[in-house]
């Protein structure tokens, strides 16, 4: 059905021919074809290179001040960004579960959506990655994070959580570059068949590596494809549990708990699977994707946080049951202080936005609208954020000793670079979509029937 917006956005224009597979590989490839993007995607951009100078600039202010120009005070002196590193290794998650483990499990459905998934995983370390290299005060030295003899014959302290972070996600970013770029090599080779331009017909040659379609090259890229998605599933589980351990393996009331590992991993899937959406309903309706990214794969991905989200919940609900059922007067103190103290704005603002927002997806009205699931999504991450907020600060905030209490009291610098970081992942994510296959073409052909490439919901 031709709306208003097809005469404007070459996106969103008829398709070409009654072949589904020629017009699948047609609506994917034009996003890269096209002279100029659609408005909004100029507009998004200007918008991500302003916060990534604001990042650039309050990265360089701290850089040069010291980690003091934080607002860290004694004894909180992990702030916003530890906060802003275990949020954004958590949004990672999602695109290594959509792409690996539904992969394994047959769930056909995750192909219209496994690329940008797999894109934002990896945005998502970059953006998780500045934060520990800057917090240590000499960013210049990072390769003393790094087990290299140095000049002082000193090795890296292994007991400490920085060095399991370094390996955790330096190998979660290995693995998940390796299973991305894999994935695109066929799409790659299209875009090089249909490319008009001579620099562009180079590039894409190269990054296709020489790909042909061919049967042996099939079979071997099936079967490398599936090694690297058996690789890449147990990081889901084991990365995230390594950044609980920063916590779990101290003493301190609030942190020394058992259940966080499982805690983090459902929390990471949380809300990587919401800003999966935040990221798929702009990218479906302005790149003009709905004949594949259709409302039934954001009803499934709905459903997805809704189950996650109730996990969440029965997390934080176990959390205050040990804290009361242990006896241990500092870890009953921790809980209660973090419901009624200080800091309890954000431990309820936390418990709205992850436990009850999501509850409206019961309801199968709110999962098929595209404007409800698109706030959920935003709200979710929201709260995530808070998460790692409430467990970082309050429990620093009020340790063993009421002498060593603090507060923490972000500066202006803070907010920067928190709202920084999320210019450099929207930018690197414009850059992607813009240059890049936002689908896997020919995962999606696979599971496509012949007649059915018909667009689901223009009755929505």
């Amino acid at each position: 059905m031709a709306t208003a917006a097809s005469t404007t956005n070459p996106y969103n224009g008829p398709l070409k021919g009654d072949n589904p597979f020629a017009q699948i590989t047609d609506n994917v490839s034009r996003i890269m074809e096209a002279p100029k993007p659609p408005l909004a995607w100029y507009i998004a951009m200007a918008f991500a290179l302003s916060l990534l100078g604001v990042f650039g600039a309050s990265l360089g202010y701290v850089v040069w001040e010291g980690i003091g120009a934080w607002g860290h005070v004694h004894p909180v002196a992990w702030g916003f960004p530890i906060v802003n590193f275990v949020f954004w290794v958590g949004i990672g998650h999602a695109g290594t579960l959509i792409s690996a483990i539904l992969f394994l499990l047959r769930q056909n459905w995750r192909t219209a959506i496994n690329r940008f998934a797999e894109a934002m995983t990896i945005f998502a370390v970059v953006c998780a990655a500045v934060f520990p290299g800057v917090h240590i005060g000499r960013p210049w030295l990072p390769y003393w994070m790094f087990p290299i003899p140095n000049q002082m014959g000193m090795w890296p302290q292994f007991r400490s959580p920085l060095e399991w972070d370094v390996f955790a996600v330096g190998t979660y970013a290995t693995v998940s570059i390796l299973f991305w770029y894999m994935g695109m090599i066929p799409d790659f080779a299209t875009f090089r068949d249909r490319s008009t331009s001579t620099v562009r017909r180079a590039v894409y040659g190269i990054v296709a590596m020489g790909w042909r379609g061919s049967s042996r090259q099939w079979h071997r890229y099936e079967r490398a494809y599936l090694l690297l998605a058996a690789l890449a599933t147990p990081l889901v589980l084991s990365v995230h549990s390594v950044v609980s351990f920063d916590f779990a393996t101290s003493q301190l009331p609030g942190w020394h708990t058992t259940i966080f590992p499982p805690y983090f991993v459902a929390g990471a899937i949380f809300g990587g699977f919401a800003m999966v959406v935040v990221l798929a309903i702009p990218a479906r309706q302005f790149f003009g994707l709905k004949k594949i990214i259709t409302m039934k794969h954001l009803e499934l991905m709905a459903k997805v946080i809704l189950g996650t989200g109730m996990l969440v919940g029965y997390a934080y609900a176990m959390e205050m049951f040990v804290a009361w059922y242990s006896g241990a007067m500092f870890e009953q103190f921790a809980f209660v202080n973090r419901a009624f103290g200080n800091y309890a704005w954000s431990y309820w603002t936390m418990i709205f936005c992850n436990v009850a927002s999501p509850q409206v997806f019961w309801f199968k009205k709110m999962r098929t609208n595209v404007w409800v699931i698109f706030t959920v999504g935003v709200i979710v991450n929201v709260g995530m954020w808070f998460e790692r907020f409430v467990i970082i600060c309050t429990s620093l905030a009020r340790d063993f000793l009421p002498a060593n209490w603090g507060e923490l009291i972000p500066s202006p610098v803070d907010y920067a670079t928190l709202g920084g970081s999320f210019g450099l992942f929207f930018t690197l994510f414009l850059l992607f979509c813009r240059y890049m296959p936002m689908v896997a073409m020919a995962e999606v052909k696979a599971f496509i029937p012949e007649g059915h490439a018909h667009d689901e919901d223009d009755h929505h």
